[in-house]
């Protein structure tokens, strides 16, 4: 293996878990199966061997909290409906780290008729933006950064003061702020491997 094409492997790695990119999803909406890598295998399945393998229904979400199943289902088909980009915030129960907020994005693909055949995404761990006082971004000092870090600090920020409001238009307000994340956050992935 090449080693620059190994150190820009190295960096992508590198940028992903700093930005909390835990695993990744593949829906193949004709068959109706999802598989996932070993991360969303152990978040979403609740077992890592399952990585690479058709998952149907059930035993491709059983990690995810009772409570956020059928509203998950529902934006599915809505997201199915519309097909683009694909926006979710919901939480996982796992047996060895409890509770964890996942923001799952992805790409919903049409055929030529415009019928659904695909989606694929990726995960991204935001229990520390979602837990108060947690997000060391929040509380580390702007002078001398790059305006690409202060505006993820902000939208960190502002996430939160949305979480605090807890209006109706909470949900919406969420996915923006979560797309504008995700978007510096990208930015900022390719400024690191520059």
């Amino acid at each position: 293996m090449d080693d620059e094409w190994q150190g820009s492997l190295d960096d992508l790695r590198s940028a992903l878990d700093a930005s909390g990119v835990v695993g990744t999803w593949d829906w193949d909406i004709v068959r109706h199966t999802a598989r996932y890598d070993r991360g969303a295998a152990d978040l979403l399945a609740l077992d890592p061997a399952l990585a690479g393998q058709p998952l149907h229904g059930d035993a491709a979400m059983v990690g995810i909290h009772l409570d956020d199943r059928e509203w998950l289902r529902s934006e599915l088909r809505r997201a199915l409906e519309g097909g683009g980009l694909f926006l979710a915030e919901y939480r996982v129960v796992t047996p060895t780290r409890g509770i964890r907020w996942l923001l799952s994005r992805g790409r919903v693909y049409q055929d030529q008729l415009g019928r659904p055949v695909r989606s694929k995404g990726i995960l991204i761990d935001i229990t520390e933006s979602r837990e108060e006082g947690t997000g060391y971004l929040a509380r580390m000092s702007t002078r001398g950064q790059h305006p690409l870090d202060r505006a993820a600090n902000a939208l960190l920020e502002a996430r939160k003061a949305v979480d605090e409001a807890g209006s109706e238009a909470q949900s919406h307000l969420r996915v923006v702020l979560d797309l504008a994340l995700y978007e510096v956050g990208a930015h900022l992935a390719r400024r690191a491997r520059h």
